[in-house]
Parts: structure tokens; sequence; C-alpha cells
């Protein structure tokens, strides 16, 4: 008699369908324990410490653009400084030529000269045919008297290739133009104004002092010298 056997199917199954069963109770066990960590109860003073960390952070925000304005301002403070130490500087060079100048003339061993032409500058305008000259005069041959007089200017230029020599009425465009007046026991810095012509190049100016008493002075220059800045007598 024979015994009756299980179909093979059913011998080959069970097991795949526990170990199938196994991983979904595994998975969904998984799934609640991160569920949990997520959105189960937290410690009692979580709260606290977020807040003191946002407050740490906008405390240390706050420090940095501090920090950083400070920085700008020291920054900014140092630069004027240093313009201004700058300006003192230049400014201390400027007294001790001043104090040389008064020195050379009215010390007690200052050299006796005449009327004289002591420096010249001439400075363009916005207007290129627009110019501005100073000219210190000096003299302290008579000490304590007044030199009274007027200056003239005249420039050498040349135009379409022919030199001229404009006067002082050409360079004011005014007929029979005075001088500027000048008076002064030492020295004096007279400032006056001319107009050089369109298409005259010049190559030289000259100054001529006409005093009311005593001979007349007259310097030229290179007018190319004149404007790197001044012009000194030796």
């Amino acid at each position: 008699m024979s015994t009756p056997h299980s179909p093979p199917n059913q011998r080959d199954t069970g097991h795949p369908r526990m170990a199938l069963l196994l991983l979904v109770l595994a998975s969904v066990a998984f799934g609640g324990w991160g569920a949990w960590r997520s959105f189960g109860p937290q410690p009692a003073n979580a709260g606290e410490r977020l807040s003191d960390q946002a407050e740490r952070i906008e405390a240390l925000e706050q420090q940095v653009a501090t920090l950083t304005r400070s920085d700008q301002i020291s920054r900014q403070a140092n630069s004027d400084l240093q313009g201004t130490l700058a300006e003192r500087d230049e400014e201390i060079a400027s007294l001790r030529a001043d104090i040389a100048f008064y020195e050379r003339f009215v010390g007690a061993t200052a050299q006796r000269h005449g009327l004289s032409l002591h420096e010249l500058v001439l400075e363009p305008q916005r207007d290129p045919q627009l110019w501005h000259f100073v000219a210190t005069l000096t003299q302290n041959l008579n000490r304590g008297a007044v030199s009274t007089g007027r200056l003239q200017l005249s420039v050498e230029a040349s135009e379409g290739g022919r030199m001229r020599k404009l006067a002082w009425s050409e360079l004011r465009q005014q007929q029979n133009a005075p001088g500027v007046e000048y008076s002064f026991k030492y020295f004096q810095q007279v400032e006056g104004d001319f107009v050089l012509p369109a298409g005259f190049k010049p190559s030289r100016v000259a100054v001529r002092l006409v005093p009311q008493n005593g001979a007349v002075a007259e310097r030229s220059f290179s007018w190319n010298d004149s404007l790197a800045g001044a012009v000194s007598a030796p």
C-alpha cells in the first residue's frame, strides 16, 4: 500500500512567503521607529536650546557687522589722517620757504637790490585762450621806501610760421591798456589776466616793470619754463 505525497509546489513555496512576511514586518517596524524619532516627544528643553542658539547666532552676526563697520571707519580715519599730515608737511615747507624769502630781503645781512621780478607763475584757465599770471616783485635797496608803478606783459608767439610780439594792449584786448598797478616796500604779488589770440603759439613771455621813479626793469622767460609752475630769479 503506497503512502500519499504532498504536491511538490506546496513544499517549495512555504519558506519564501515567510521571508517576505518578515521583510514587510521589519519595514513597518523601521518606518514606525523613524516616525517616532521625527514626530515623537522631544526633550523638555529642546525649544529653549533652539532659542539660545538663535540668539547666539544673532549676537555673532551683530558682532561681525559692528567689527566690519569699525574697520571701515578706522580705514577712513587713517586715510584722512594721512591726507592731513601731507597737507601739514606742504604747509610747513611753504612756511619755511616764506621765512627764507623774508630773511633774504629784510634781514640785516640781506643783499641790497633794486626793483626786480622775483617770480612769475602762469596758470591756464578753462577758456584755452585765457591765462592768469602771478608776479612777485621785490626791492630792498631803499628800505622803508615805497616802490610804485605798473606792470605789463608781452608775449612772443608764432602765427602761420611768422613770429610776432603781442604787446600788453593786444593781450588785454584794449587799446592803450594801462598796466597792473603795484605799490610796496619790500615785496608784492601782482596778479592779472590776459588773452592769447587764437592761432598763436607762444614761445616767450616778458615782464616789464615801469616805476614812477627810476629805471624800467624787464625780464623774459621761455613760455614752457613758465608753465612748469614758476620761474624764479637766480
